[in-house]
């Protein structure tokens, strides 16, 4: 895959030279807070750009395609009775606030519907992450339910996932 446009972004794949930006942003306390990390961010950046069960994009601005500004992610389950895509990302906060999250997934989501001919498509946000539930609603997410104790948080105690999905005809384009 090349790269994918939006209306306001352009997804790359990452690659090794993207590693110290994607682990520089990974680092800021806002992005720390959901994604977590060890003490070696870029090793476990090297690490997700290697797996092979994940494909993993950089995101620009059009206006600045230079400059990384996070890392939107997917992975397929191909079983044919369960067929679908899951979706992940982080941004810098430097770019919060400017559409730029909800243009990535809608670009990526556009792709896994119409190039990868995905029907479902998944994302799972902290429950009480509510920038990023408006941001996938405005793209055509609906909450499915809410996953209990499902993940764990930096200061040990588990917290609530949501598990949310789009259906490839309630992709808002």
């Amino acid at each position: 895959m090349s790269e994918l446009r939006g209306a306001l972004v352009v997804l790359r794949p990452a690659g090794p030279g993207d590693v110290p930006a994607l682990a520089a942003i990974r680092d800021t306390p806002e992005v720390r807070a959901r994604w977590r990390g060890g003490d070696d961010l870029a090793a476990e950046v090297a690490a997700d750009l290697a797996d092979p069960g994940t494909h993993c994009l950089t995101v620009r601005a059009l206006d600045r395609p230079d400059r990384v500004l996070g890392m939107i992610q997917w992975h397929a389950e191909e079983d044919p009775e369960y067929r679908h895509a899951g979706i992940d990302l982080f941004l810098d906060p430097s770019a919060h606030g400017r559409g730029l999250g909800t243009d990535a997934v809608r670009t990526l989501a556009r792709h896994l519907v119409d190039d990868r001919g995905h029907h479902r498509l998944v994302i799972d946000p902290a429950a009480d992450n509510a920038v990023a539930i408006r941001c996938y609603e405005k793209v055509g997410f609906r909450p499915v339910g809410v996953m209990r104790r499902y993940e764990r948080g930096a200061d040990g105690t588990w917290h609530d996932g949501l598990l949310m999905d789009l259906l490839a005809a309630e992709l808002v384009r």
